[in-house]
């Protein structure tokens, strides 16, 4: 991949390469590549070699984009992380992996030192560049060296590593049939790095000649703000989360107007909110995108327009991406007839070299199809064909879900808090769809033991695992629902929890004021709930950052106040968010 930057570091090097519209800072290509050849000579001074993995702790930024490139020149490969997980989760990812060099901002270097294993060195990207012949070697990676690896949830209670390697990364930006991204195209880098999209953010960029431009996150600033840097930016091509893209499209559907490619993926895509964009000011090309990290990123795309979706009930996943193969299977991974259902496996030099120190995974979900005799990903997606050869998405054939755009086994919830010594069961089930889901934990008490464990294993799990996988709402069992089976039944466990009283609503108060009033009617709107009263917060009835963006701009739009989604998250009642835009507004 650095081979193919460097075409334009010597066709464009006057190009722009980086810009952050919030600091201002920018590097144009000839400049990257300087900044990222010096990085790369200093991993080698620490004594990384070719194949070695390079931890990368770092936001959106151009020391994001400085870091991986560097770490790639150095012929490593980088480990992108989640800078906001809890730090025993980070440690312990870094250990895992047998990284021995992280990478993170200046002012993080201090912390991280003191959690990780003394032999991990801790760094951050050099200010000074390099020499343009510099001495980091230039010898093109092989196509089955890695070039990042990337962890996801495990259903075992620990994250797995998925090694994607430099043929991968190829498959996916050269000569793309989902989307076209030209010279001088701005792409707006939007995801979290440790989400694989970033992979197209990045790379796709930077081997066409394009500018990436790290975007601020929707819940640090308004809606309207967010949608102005789309157009103040001039931005080209975003590639988007299905959560986020669904807040955009009901409060701004018009935000992506000036587009010429939206690439939407992480869920299922809510064929309304398509519906919506498309009516207003919709861009040159709106993409459904599926593919698990294990194809690198995307495996399939749909392009959404109104004659292609008149008439439908859901958004398909739609067709292979270029270099893929796609085929639906039975239990012995024979080819299923057409419009049947069947397990998705994934094929193509698109399909990861497989689970980092995982050998026995690896052999289990990387199989050959006795059919094709080709290697294929088997991705546990129940798919079948429809009318023109598309593929549509049935559901799965176990207990992974998403969330937001992130990928959860619902099982490395249950056993991290099994683990903790405080509940002897936990049952995790995902409630409710699209921006309102929400995870629910039914816990059965360690015996010998009458306390609540609910505070305590809430605690441990936020030093344990990322926010996303926290429960928002905690039920203790006093016995263990079961079926005609003798197995827990989780179905029961859910509807005891709808009919605890969630959906009851709370009178409104006659003597709410009526910017109160208002705040209450929108929540409602945007919760789906009515059961809460003016002394309760966001987060405590189940709010969430996507929510969050959807109260606050609705709020801001009613007022005319500049209302940040973080103001909504961190109001300590609704009451006090009440009064903080009644004083705004004044």
């Amino acid at each position: 991949m650095a081979t193919l930057v460097e075409e334009w570091v010597k066709r464009r090097p006057e190009t722009c390469a980086v810009r952050e519209p919030v600091t201002g800072r920018s590097m144009n290509y000839r400049e990257l590549w300087q900044h990222a050849g010096r990085l790369a000579e200093i991993l080698m001074a620490q004594d990384v070699r070719p194949g070695d993995l390079v931890a990368v702790d770092l936001p959106r930024s151009l020391d994001l984009v400085v870091a991986f490139l560097g770490v790639v020149r150095a012929r490593a490969a980088y480990l992108p992380l989640d800078v906001h997980a809890p730090a025993e989760r980070i440690a312990d990812i870094v250990e895992e992996s047998g990284s021995r060099v992280l990478i993170c901002a200046p002012q993080a270097e201090a912390g991280r030192r003191a959690i990780l294993p003394s032999g991990v060195r801790v760094l951050s990207v050099p200010q000074e560049r390099g020499e343009t012949d510099s001495t980091a070697p230039m010898e093109a990676a092989a196509g089955e060296d890695p070039i990042y690896v990337t962890y996801t949830s495990g259903s075992t209670g620990r994250p797995k590593g998925v090694v994607i390697p430099h043929r991968a990364v190829n498959r996916l930006v050269v000569e793309p049939n989902y989307c076209t991204i030209d010279p001088g195209d701005r792409v707006a880098n939007t995801c979290n790095p440790a989400f694989d999209v970033t992979t197209c953010e990045i790379w796709s960029t930077l081997t066409s000649g394009g500018t990436i431009v790290p975007f601020p996150l929707l819940t640090d600033v308004t809606m309207n703000t967010w949608a102005d840097l789309v157009r103040t930016e001039e931005i080209t091509t975003m590639f988007l989360t299905t959560s986020l893209f669904h807040t955009v499209a009901w409060e701004r559907p018009d935000a992506f107007g000036s587009m010429k490619n939206l690439v939407v993926g992480g869920e299922q895509l809510d064929l309304a909110a398509v519906r919506r964009v498309l009516a207003a000011r919709p861009p040159a090309r709106l993409v459904n995108g599926y593919g698990p990290t294990e194809a690198t990123a995307f495996a399939t795309f749909f392009a959404c327009t109104t004659e292609s979706l008149a008439g439908a009930e859901r958004i398909p996943i739609g067709y292979p991406l270029q270099k893929t193969t796609v085929h639906v299977l039975d239990e012995d991974l024979n080819p299923v007839a057409a419009g049947e259902s069947g397990e998705l496996c994934l094929g193509g030099p698109g399909v990861a070299t497989g689970y980092l120190n995982r050998p026995e995974l690896t052999a289990e979900r990387f199989v050959i199809a006795p059919s094709s005799g080709e290697r294929v990903y088997r991705t546990g997606d129940l798919v079948r064909e429809v009318a023109g050869g598309a593929l549509e998405m049935l559901g799965r054939k176990d207990r992974q879900i998403k969330l937001r755009g992130f990928r959860i086994e619902l099982e490395e919830i249950e056993r991290v808090a099994v683990s903790t010594g405080l509940v002897d069961a936990a049952f995790v089930e995902k409630v409710g769809e699209g921006a309102s889901a929400e995870l629910v934990a039914f816990l059965l008490p360690a015996k010998g033991t009458d306390e609540d464990p609910t505070d305590a294993l809430a605690g441990e799990l936020t030093a344990k695992l990322p926010g996303y996988m926290i429960p928002a709402h905690w039920h203790v069992l006093p016995e263990l629902p079961v079926g005609a089976t003798g197995k827990a039944d989780r179905a029961r466990m859910v509807a005891l929890f709808a009919d605890a009283g969630r959906d009851e609503p709370v009178e409104d108060d006659p003597s709410d004021d009526p910017v109160l009033a208002q705040v209450k009617g929108i929540l409602r709107d945007v919760l789906g709930r009515s059961n809460f009263s003016a002394a309760d917060n966001f987060l405590d009835i189940g709010g969430n950052s996507v929510l969050a963006v959807q109260v606050a701009s609705r709020i801001q739009q009613r007022y005319a106040v500049p209302l940040e989604p973080a103001d909504v998250l961190l109001a300590e009642s609704f009451d006090a968010l009440a009064v903080h835009v009644r004083t705004a507004a004044s």
